[in-house]
């Protein structure tokens, strides 16, 4: 039965990751985190953030597949943002897995992501402009490092890709086309997360997860049902994508996130 539930709602966050166009990361982690601080389980937050991160890295590496098959990889850049990006989550983790990060700065930090995200895509539901085709150069090391760096640190805190920082910085401050940015973030997020998803599974961890199939604080009896129903789930979303207006979706998912980082700070400070 356990395993039908976390099907389910994986297919239903997959579903709507896919009908949004989001990372299913914003979405995986906070439904983890409610789940694990149910059932009681020592950690949550750190439970949430590497079990977050496997079902993001499932996400990512599907995404950067479908960007391959369309053409449209840039190997190089994402290789190396990928690396970069391992520094940024390696130096997170430090912080995630020390006393000084507990539950309360979580659901602040994680609730400011949402906010953000929320911002983003409501203003991108307003932008009606279209990229111009004009050469872009290529992403040179110092601005791949401050990408990959930004992106990991986020990454390891908050159990998200970090494609949300990461895109945006390389559109709106290296003046990438949107297109490019989000197959270079694909790419190096499947890197950097599978090195935050060894790092966090490697601890030394005495207690269990929300199953027995755990390693350090990677629960995979949870992440991967989430995981693979969000993979079944994000085909459907991004048939329907096509078939609704861009604009609503993101309005739409603009309120959602909203209502999700509300949920979660009611859920804690309530």
């Amino acid at each position: 039965m356990e395993l039908i539930v976390l099907l389910i709602i994986g297919l239903v966050a997959g579903l709507i990751a896919g009908l949004m166009g989001v990372g299913g990361g914003v979405i995986f982690t906070p439904v983890l985190f409610v789940l694990f601080e149910e059932a009681g389980v020592e950690n949550s937050v750190q439970w949430s953030v590497a079990s977050g991160l496997l079902c993001t890295f499932v996400a990512a590496g599907s995404s950067t597949v479908r960007q391959y098959l369309q053409d449209n990889i840039f190997w190089v850049e994402g290789i190396k943002l990928g690396i970069l990006g391992a520094i940024g989550i390696t130096l997170g983790k430090l912080l995630l897995t020390s006393s000084y990060y507990n539950r309360e700065q979580f659901v602040i930090f994680f609730s400011l992501i949402l906010f953000y995200a929320a911002y983003m895509m409501f203003r991108r539901g307003n932008d009606s402009s279209k990229e111009s085709n004009r050469d872009f150069k290529e992403l040179k090391f110092p601005q791949l490092f401050v990408t990959g760096g930004v992106g990991g640190f986020i990454a390891s805190l908050a159990g998200v890709g970090g494609g949300g920082i990461m895109v945006p910085i390389m559109n709106l401050f290296y003046k990438q086309p949107f297109r490019k940015a989000v197959s270079v973030s694909q790419l190096g997020m499947t890197i950097l997360i599978l090195s935050g998803v060894i790092q966090l599974a490697l601890i030394d961890v005495s207690i269990e997860g929300i199953t027995k199939f755990s390693m350090g604080y990677v629960d995979f009896g949870a992440a991967l049902p989430l995981a693979f129903g969000g993979l079944i789930g994000g085909f459907g979303g991004a048939f329907l994508n096509h078939k609704i207006n861009r604009k609503y979706l993101q309005w739409g998912f603009a309120v959602l996130a909203v209502v999700m980082a509300f949920r979660l700070l009611w859920g804690v400070f309530g």
